[in-house]
């Protein structure tokens, strides 16, 4: 049928497909319902009635197969039926002279092997239960080999018959075996080589023991014992997976990693602040160790690709797989398209892949480098990657800033790591549900395993008041969680105002940033220094990372001083280290305002749900195909081209005992003036205002009374006041509980009864 069209070809195999069913269908109905009394090759009888439910066709259909097949029978509608719902599908059998051969010799040994049995076993009281052909080849063989000879030599050919029939391989099994077990004796050799150390070690403790009895002149100095450790082991290592022919997989094998010891680590750090104080920096044995998930079978990585193949050459989008990536979470599918094909025409078809597939979602990208088109589609396991292997990989343990930061795993598996102090600030956008907060712990926890309070100190700003709450009295912290967005809004400007201070102290001694001005002091005596007090001649400067869980609620209440602030430290703060991490769930261009997008070029964005917001926060589409749970696109700085990352999960569990750990070291020293207003900011009005109370309180808050709403524009048309000192005076009366909070652009409620400003007066002539 090679003249037919692709859709008019698939109709003819649904055709026939349904045709083979039903045929089978009928010669199980002729088999399972057969009576020895109805009419059939070796029966005459002259009842009217058949009682096979196929009639006399059925009935001569049923008694011919007995005889020939015996029990075996059966296996004849049962293979017609499974070759019918392939035809059904349009899916070819492959290897299809081998499976032919195959499923043949194992009817025929099948039939043998029942034709041996001693036992004079008859179906119906008729056929015997191997049938003629059995009962042939069971004869011929008994007569050459005799019945164990025979036995044994139809046990071969029925596991030969299996092994053409089916798609077992000894070199997958194999692999199986090693991937199923292989780790559990590897660890085992690990810990006999642990047992061997510790003996080693006990023995030359006892061996110190036993000598120390000797006398010893007290001026000689004391031996250290030095214990050597056993080699780190990776447990992500993926194990290689065999190639095929026709659909090569390239896959990226993550060596085993082994992280320096702790001693040598600051060796290879960029000049930080430092004091007298001695911290230790938390053990990865805090976290969670990887989680081993089952392998995908290559087996489907090819079925996949076939099958994507297929799909887009029914929408004459021809071209091949040419190699398949594996990763953790998705697997890339390197699609070439043959001369003539636009890129557009493979991007269209995203929907209809995902339905061919039964995939969640797609993304189709343009692999550079290459003339392929990477099609990346999740995996029926995917890994669950925790931020312990990315903290262990050396991609982090040998990078010399205190504000590297774990990111995840790229799709192809390997380990994404990012440092803050380059990027300078990051921008995070997510809807609810996608990893974004998860995301956030991986980035604080980060810090917290790199880098001490002497070296980076943290402001973190929770208006929801929920997720920053768990890292409450690390020593990093310059104040207490921030909740309130007025306070929030306080500490921006106060940030501001550090990296005005700090800009003087680098241009006093004539350097660019603030590496260059920690430098200075590597060699001298180091002391600790608050952000507010006069800088001493060796005070080193330790980095400020600002976390804002959530940028709309800040916005929302006083979207002008915020913008202004972010955007001023967005634009100088890098030199002096001062960074903003910032997260929001509502990527809209009243939050990600125009001066704010500009000035953060390094932006992570998690599932979102529309098109619109993916634009909004990268620029581009991709955001809300995404898989969730931390699947992330991310915008490196320089970089026009987006990464896909998935983010390693961290729990409460693993965030409350960092946190104990660094609770159990210092307590914070907080500077609460950093929350307060900045002196000097205040806006000035019209009107001199001094003192906790205006003399106009009383006259506004009977106008207020007498209106049944407050708010600014009436304060200033009923007492001709400016709009500060009317703002004002709605602060102090919210906080004295006469009116409410402010509801948008609606008047606030008014909370008091009209005649209170009577009592009020009464109350304040009597005292």
């Amino acid at each position: 049928m090679g003249f037919l069209t692709p859709s008019v070809n698939r109709r003819w195999n649904e055709f026939t497909g349904l045709l083979w069913m039903a045929l089978a269908l009928l010669g199980v109905l002729s088999l399972g319902t057969f009576s020895p009394t109805d009419p059939s090759l070796n029966t005459a009888t002259g009842a009217e009635t058949v009682r096979n439910w196929v009639g006399v066709v059925g009935t001569y259909t049923a008694d011919l197969l007995y005889q020939l097949f015996g029990a075996c029978a059966f296996l004849f509608p049962i293979s017609l039926a499974a070759l019918g719902w392939w035809r059904f599908r349009s899916r070819g059998v492959r290897n299809r002279s081998a499976r032919v051969s195959g499923a043949a010799l194992f009817l025929l040994s099948l039939m043998a092997a029942l034709a041996l049995i001693p036992y004079p076993i008859r179906l119906y009281d008729l056929f015997p239960l191997g049938g003629v052909v059995g009962i042939l080849i069971a004869d011929g063989l008994r007569r050459g080999l005799n019945g164990p000879g025979a036995a044994i030599l139809l046990t071969i050919t029925s596991l030969a018959s299996l092994y053409l029939l089916t798609t077992f391989s000894v070199e997958r099994a194999s692999a199986w075996l090693q991937e199923r077990f292989g780790q559990r004796f590897r660890q085992r050799i690990q810990w006999l080589a642990r047992l061997q150390l510790r003996l080693a070690a006990w023995k030359q403790a006892r061996a110190a023991r036993s000598q120390s009895k000797i006398p010893v002149r007290a001026s000689l100095p004391a031996t250290s014992i030095s214990v050597v450790q056993p080699p780190s082991v990776s447990v992500g290592a993926m194990p290689e997976l065999v190639k095929s022919k026709p659909v090569e997989a390239a896959i990226l094998v993550v060596p085993p990693i082994q992280a320096p010891p702790l001693a040598t680590r600051s060796g290879h750090r960029r000049p930080v602040a430092r004091s007298e104080g001695h911290y230790k920096l938390p053990s990865t044995s805090l976290l969670h160790p990887p989680i081993a998930v089952p392998a995908n079978s290559e087996d489907e990585f090819k079925r996949l690709a076939m099958l994507l193949t297929a799909k887009c050459e029914e929408f004459d989008v021809r071209g091949s797989v040419t190699q398949i990536n594996p990763g953790p979470v998705v697997t890339t599918y390197e699609f070439k398209p043959e001369a003539g094909v636009k890129y557009n025409r493979i991007t269209n078809l995203v929907e209809d892949l995902c339905l061919a597939l039964e995939a969640e979602s797609i993304l189709i990208e343009r692999i550079p480098g290459k003339s392929t088109v990477g099609i990346e589609v999740p995996n029926a396991h995917r890994e669950t990657i925790v931020l312990r292997e990315i903290l262990e990989s050396e991609s982090f343990t040998s990078a010399r800033s205190p504000l590297t930061i774990a990111l995840g795993k790229e799709i192809n598996g390997r380990i994404r790591v990012a440092d803050l102090a380059s990027m300078p600030h990051l921008l995070i956008a997510g809807s609810t549900g996608s990893g974004k907060s998860v995301s956030m712990n991986s980035l604080i926890l980060s810090i917290l395993f790199k880098a001490t309070p002497e070296e980076v100190k943290v402001i973190m700003v929770d208006p929801k008041r929920l997720e920053l709450g768990l890292y409450e009295g690390i020593p990093h912290l310059v104040t207490p969680i921030i909740t309130d967005p007025k306070i929030a809004a306080n500490a921006l400007r106060n940030a501001v105002r550090e990296m005005e201070r700090r800009l003087k102290l680098l241009a006093e001694r004539g350097v660019r940033n603030i590496e260059q001005y920690n430098r200075l002091f590597e060699q001298k005596e180091k002391e600790s220094l608050n952000l507010f007090e006069a800088p001493s001649e060796h005070a080193p400067l330790p980095y400020i990372v600002i976390f804002i869980d959530e940028l709309a609620d800040l916005m929302m209440v006083d979207s002008h001083n915020v913008e202004t602030s972010i955007t001023r430290l967005a634009q100088m703060a890098r030199a002096v280290g001062i960074h903003l991490v910032l997260a929001t769930q509502r990527p809209s261009v009243d939050v990600i305002t125009g001066l704010i997008k500009a000035n953060f070029p390094a932006r992570i964005s998690f599932r979102v749900a529309t098109k619109v917001d993916s634009r909004t926060i990268l620029d581009s589409n991709g955001s809300e195909a995404l898989l969730g749970k931390g699947d992330m696109l991310y915008s490196p700085p320089g970089s026009g081209r987006l990464v896909r990352v998935h983010g390693a999960l961290v729990t409460e569990s693993e965030i409350a005992q960092v946190v104990e750990f660094w609770r159990a070291q210092a307590t914070p020293s907080y500077s609460e003036e950093f929350l307060l207003p900045p002196a000097g900011e205040e806006p000035e009005d019209e009107e001199e205002w001094t003192g906790e109370r205006d003399e106009m309180f009383q006259e506004a808050v009977r106008v207020v009374l007498e209106m049944g709403k407050a708010s600014t524009s009436i304060l200033q048309r009923r007492l001709r006041l400016g709009y500060g000192r009317a703002a004002r005076l709605l602060d102090i009366m919210e906080k004295d509980g006469i009116i409410g909070p402010p509801d948008g652009s609606k008047p606030r409620e008014v909370l008091k009864r009209p005649d209170w400003i009577e009592e009020f007066e009464r109350s304040q002539t009597e005292a």
